[in-house]
């Protein structure tokens, strides 16, 4: 399970990766590199993981 910051994060991450060309991993009409991520993240299939450390 996600914090709300880091799901922030790791949206913000993906749509940045979006934006700059990546190819989406969901089928969508979307343009919009944030939908798109959100979408992804919907589905599960972000290729990104959240490291915490031990503090935590």
């Amino acid at each position: 399970m996600m914090t709300r910051f880091e799901k922030a994060r790791v949206l913000g991450a993906r749509t940045l990766q979006l934006s700059l060309g990546a190819p989406p991993l969901v089928q969508s009409d979307e343009v919009d590199p944030l939908r798109i991520a959100q979408k992804e993240m919907e589905k599960g299939v972000i290729p990104l993981t959240v490291k915490r450390s031990q503090e935590w």
